[in-house]
């Protein structure tokens, strides 16, 4: 048995779940969300809990057990909570800003980018340089940031670029030159 796939999910207050043709949709305070759940996985919904089981024992099932229960725990936390993922500017120069629904970074290029902030996304800029991305679909949220970052990812020599706040850069030896 997977040991993520068999614990209950904990519905909160104020959180609408409903499950027709293998659709699975959840309401709350923060915004909707809907996924398609395998056919090989079933769902009991009870009214505060909700548990991921397996219709058979094929490897595929089996792998898709803990990963449904995952997707759909995050689901109802990003309706309830939210997801946010900090990143942090390194670099002299480099700045960003938010002008309405764009992102406008400064990275050192010869122009600036422009990056259109997605649907259901925030992005709070503080001291120009530690961005936060918000939202309530963790999968969005995380694949933001990873486009934000790869802009200009950091480098190994003196660490300028974009980083996630949590992220260490494996720092290399410049070139001893001659003595």
């Amino acid at each position: 048995m997977s040991r993520i796939g068999k614990l209950p999910i904990e519905i909160p207050k104020g959180v609408k779940i409903s499950f027709n043709d293998s659709v699975f949709m959840v309401q709350g305070p923060n915004g909707n969300l809907s996924r398609q759940i395998m056919p090989c996985v079933a769902l009991d919904i009870s009214e505060s809990t909700i548990v991921v089981s397996r219709v058979d024992e094929n490897s595929a099932t089996r792998a898709a057990h803990g990963l449904t229960r995952t997707l759909i725990n995050n689901m109802v936390i990003g309706v309830t909570k939210g997801f946010q993922v900090d990143l942090e500017i390194n670099g002299v120069g480099y700045r960003a800003e938010v002008k309405g629904t764009e992102l406008v970074l400064s990275l050192g290029y010869s122009h600036q980018i422009n990056f259109m902030i997605p649907d259901g996304i925030s992005i709070d800029v503080e001291k120009m340089t530690k961005i936060a991305v918000k939202g309530y679909d963790k999968e969005m949220v995380g694949q933001t940031a990873a486009k934000i970052r790869s802009f200009r990812a950091p480098e190994p020599y003196k660490g300028k670029g974009i980083k996630y706040a949590n992220e260490t850069i494996l720092r290399k030896a410049g070139k001893t030159g001659k003595k």
